[in-house]
């Protein structure tokens, strides 16, 4: 479980964390939250279907195609099916809305963005990166937020571990 403590204030939960990080720090580095008006609302709307419509069907597609071969498991063909075909689904409405935006949030990469990113590195090294490869505002987008700067520090730091 992702944790942090930042002075007196103790938080898990990587979602509420990062927003704390975002808006506590937001003058340091890339600004990732919008605090007003439409942007803010845009915003909000982007990072609840990554939690509720996306991350669901993500982890569920990962746990089939990466981790259970960690632990030395077979992957369901069936769920492996069904679950990609629901994240089908999530990738046409972000192919629509990629259509008209650099990024999910607007034209600025946001939290709605980097919340993608672990389940987007995972799934892009499995057969999986089809379904993101298919829709060429998708796969722009993958592409593009996944060469990030700070995501390849964190992806070096991880591998240290």
């Amino acid at each position: 479980v992702p944790a942090v403590e930042d002075g007196d204030i103790k938080l898990f939960e990587s979602r509420a964390i990062t927003k704390y990080l975002a808006y506590t720090y937001e003058n340091k580095g890339t600004p990732l939250i919008y605090k007003e008006g439409k942007p803010m609302a845009e915003l909000a709307v982007w990072m609840e279907v990554e939690a509720h419509q996306f991350e669901p069907v993500a982890s569920k597609l990962a746990w089939e195609l990466v981790y259970k071969k960690m632990f030395g498991m077979e992957s369901d063909p069936a769920a492996v099916k069904e679950h990609e075909t629901k994240l089908a689904t999530v990738l046409d409405v972000y192919e629509a809305r990629l259509s008209k935006h650099k990024y999910l949030a607007g034209d600025s990469f946001t939290l709605a963005d980097l919340h993608h990113l672990p389940a987007l590195h995972y799934l892009t090294g499995t057969q999986a990166k089809k379904l993101f490869d298919e829709r060429a505002h998708v796969s722009a987008w993958v592409k593009d937020i996944l060469a990030r700067p700070a995501w390849a520090k964190t992806i070096a730091l991880q591998k240290q571990a």
